[in-house]
């Protein structure tokens, strides 16, 4: 088994569970890819190391790919040559790293425009690398990626917000939006779960689904090939889109849980999407 193999099979993510429905040759791209993602992601959340030392590591990474490894191990190499034989932007790459650098220090965003600076490096350019992994060709599914990949990472985190305090204090709700409810920073810090909070988490959630709704009428629009390509990204959408509907049910008790879905729930939104599948006109 490949070290992104062995990476991905120990991950368990929603995204890992999707990628099987792509070919064989495809599925094996996503899991190298996804396994970069991990891994750098890993490396930004390590508390057990020093911030410094896993801002050296990711950088290690960056220059790595800008610049060239000099003496590459195994699972770097199978980065660079998935790069190289997709064609994938450098840039795109290291945006993904630069995202998971901002969450080697606790910091604060403003306001949405701040906070989609940050999930467009974490989330967007996950999705713009994987559109052309998946074999999109319409130039359209890259504005459905980056739809998706705000309203992915926002579901990420409103269900998160009681973890991410926990772990450094962290805290991307926009500030501003704390506000617009009269709910402060120092609630937030404190867990108050009360009618202001509900509000502004309701406020964000309506966001979340304006986005959601902006990646369906863009996916509506594409060529049958590349919706039939979308298949793992359409499974992903649903899967957050349903645990989003989970938590305002719910009445987002984000501080003393973590929602998720059942692995049957899952399997029932696989199976759809598998069923519903549009016709290609092949690889």
């Amino acid at each position: 088994m490949s070290v992104a193999s062995e990476i991905t099979r120990k991950a368990k993510s929603n995204l890992a569970f999707a990628l099987g429905v792509l070919p064989k040759e495809r599925r094996e791209d996503m899991v190298v890819f996804y396994a970069f993602c991990r891994v750098v992601d890993d490396l930004a959340d390590d508390l057990t190391v020093p911030a410094a030392r896993r801002d050296a590591a990711l950088l290690a990474w960056k220059n790595g790919l800008e610049s060239g490894f000099e003496t590459p191990d195994e699972f770097e190499s199978e980065v660079v040559s998935l790069r190289d034989r997709r064609a994938i932007p450098t840039e795109l790459l290291t945006a993904i790293i630069d995202g998971c650098r901002m969450d080697l220090h606790p910091q604060r965003f403003g306001t949405w425009e701040d906070l989609s600076q940050y999930t467009w490096k974490v989330a967007c350019a996950v999705g713009l690398v994987s559109v052309r992994l998946f074999g999109c060709q319409h130039p359209d599914a890259d504005r459905f990626a980056v739809a998706l990949g705000h309203a992915l990472q926002l579901t990420n985190i409103l269900r998160d917000v009681g973890e991410d305090l926990a772990n450094g204090v962290r805290i991307y709700l926009p500030l501003a939006d704390l506000a617009r409810f009269q709910y402060t920073e120092r609630d937030l810090i404190g867990r108050v779960h009360d009618g202001r909070f509900l509000a502004m988490m309701a406020w964000q959630a309506e966001r979340a689904e304006g986005l959601y709704a902006e990646a369906k009428a863009i996916h509506a629009t594409l060529p049958a090939r590349d919706r039939a390509a979308l298949v793992p990204a359409s499974i992903m959408e649903d899967t957050y889109h349903t645990l989003l509907g989970k938590m305002k049910r719910d009445g987002f008790r984000v501080f003393d849980r973590r929602y998720h879905l059942s692995k049957a729930r899952k399997l029932a939104i696989f199976s759809k999407h598998l069923i519903t599948r549009p016709a290609s006109s092949g690889e």
